[in-house]
């Protein structure tokens, strides 16, 4: 990967090592030598089929060391040598996977948005269901956790996309992000009763207890699982940008799905249920409560937590007169186009 390495001595102001680098190079060369002599030969003695393999051959290679540009050149010329929405399908995705290593990704929307675009068209089944993958992981990166539980949760039972990440990493993803997104009776369905989940996610015990403990209610538990699913975020690399949202949203399901059952609570009992200390918990709770996110108020004099669910006849009143005002504008619209004709 002489490519990349000289990418990352850039990136980070490493020494570059000119004799690791110079071989480096040497046995590059000498493989796309010996890959560009197989395509000549393809050209010269075999058919059309032959020829498409070796063209990615060289492209595959290409992109496996990291040379972006050369490898763009190299796919579109192999592209252009097959009709197969498949191995076009597979070309983009390794495209998408070599932009995703640089963090190009305005790049791999524009990739995946032309693999969706060709397995509309044609595409099977493996390719539609690996696609899937690869845009759950751009709606990760964008920080859309209901579209990537929703596409990883999907695909969970058919997964091949071996090359992105692991079956193991896949499942983790899915309770990560659907902890987040899902509301409970979603989590419960999707997440805690699939076989698919349940078959590999013992191998992270943090999120395993946290969507766990977040259907069961048991508050303390989720708040010491959520220090591991915490540290999950933080050290992947598609997720880890994302960490305090991550953890800040994390809290704000917990608080609302706990307030859901009262009234009004005492700030000291509700601290207790989540094994936290009243201070931390008000503050907690002020942040998400001044930013609209949790219809509630504190008393801080009595210590009280009021909720402040919002009047259903008053949100249906509300839609009717939004409703109501976007026909009226219509009809003007359309009288206006009346009287003039």
């Amino acid at each position: 990967m002489a490519p990349f390495y000289e990418h990352l001595c850039a990136e980070l102001r490493w020494p570059v090592d000119c004799t690791k680098l110079a071989a480096m190079r040497e046995r590059n060369a000498a493989k796309l030598a010996e890959l560009r002599a197989a395509v000549d030969d393809a050209e010269q003695n075999a058919g059309e089929t032959e020829v498409r393999d070796a063209a990615q051959a060289v492209a595959d290679h290409l992109a496996r060391i990291g040379d972006r540009p050369a490898a763009a050149a190299a796919y579109a010329d192999a592209e252009s040598r097959t009709a197969s929405s498949g191995a076009k399908a597979d070309m983009l995705f390794a495209q998408a996977r070599l932009a995703m290593l640089y963090g190009e990704w305005p790049r791999v929307a524009a990739l995946l948005a032309k693999a969706r675009a060709v397995c509309d068209a044609g595409g099977d089944w493996e390719h539609k269901n690996r696609l899937k993958v690869y845009e759950a992981t751009l709606a990760m990166y964008r920080r859309d956790l209901k579209r990537a539980a929703d596409l990883l949760l999907d695909a969970t039972a058919t997964f091949t996309t071996g090359e992105l990440f692991s079956y193991e990493r896949c499942v983790a993803y899915a309770a990560a992000t659907a902890a987040v997104a899902l509301d409970r009776v979603s989590l419960k369905k999707r997440v805690l009763d699939s076989p698919e989940v349940l078959s590999s996610i013992h191998n992270h015990p943090a999120l395993e207890q946290l969507v766990n403990s977040l259907h069961a209610c048991r508050y303390g538990d989720f708040f010491r699982a959520f220090v591991g699913a915490a540290d999950f975020v933080k050290g992947d690399v598609f997720l880890s940008a994302h960490a305090r949202y991550y953890q800040r949203e994390l809290r704000l399901v917990a608080y609302g799905q706990f307030l859901e059952a009262y009234k009004s609570v005492t700030l000291d009992s509700m601290a207790k249920a989540f094994g936290v200390g009243p201070d931390f918990l008000d503050e907690d709770l002020a942040g998400f409560i001044v930013a609209g996110r949790l219809p509630a108020v504190i008393d801080r004099d009595s210590g009280v937590v009021a909720t402040r669910r919002p009047s259903a006849k008053n949100a249906l009143f509300a839609e009717a007169i939004r409703k109501g005002d976007l026909l009226l504008n219509r009809v003007q619209k359309l009288a206006r186009v009346i009287d003039v004709e």
